[in-house]
């Protein structure tokens, strides 16, 4: 099964608080087919696109968006049962315990490997 496939009419929010990074994310995940939910740059709109009941199948996690802790946006995702990767500057170190099996990818990384990555992540299963 191709990536395109894996990721064909998925629904994934890329949550991203640089204009750019989140721009080329978006870009990266529609290449593959999937369809793009926000980009979200903030806590609160995060939250509230997860709380609207859009469907949302996967998502892309920035652990700081604008000062904040994004960590509330990881659990909303997590009790929704949305599978998650952390897309951050922040070392492994940094992240909760909680957190430490989420697939992370540490900035700067080429969107298009992470947006492939994402979906081989969820033909396993592991996102």
């Amino acid at each position: 099964m191709s990536g395109s496939t894996v990721l064909a009419r998925c629904r994934v929010l890329v949550v991203e608080d640089e204009y750019f990074i989140a721009d080329d994310m978006a870009r990266a995940l529609e290449q593959l087919g999937a369809e793009v939910v926000g980009p979200a740059p903030s806590r609160e709109h995060a939250l509230a696109l997860i709380a609207s009941g859009e469907r949302i199948d996967a998502a892309i996690l920035d652990i700081n968006l604008q000062g904040q802790s994004a960590l509330p946006v990881a659990e909303a995702l997590a009790a929704k049962g949305v599978p998650f990767v952390f897309a951050t500057g922040y070392d492994r170190n940094s992240v909760p315990p909680a957190y430490q099996d989420v697939p992370r990818w540490e900035k700067p990384f080429n969107p298009n490997h992470l947006a492939r990555a994402l979906s081989g992540l969820m033909r396993s299963g592991t996102a």
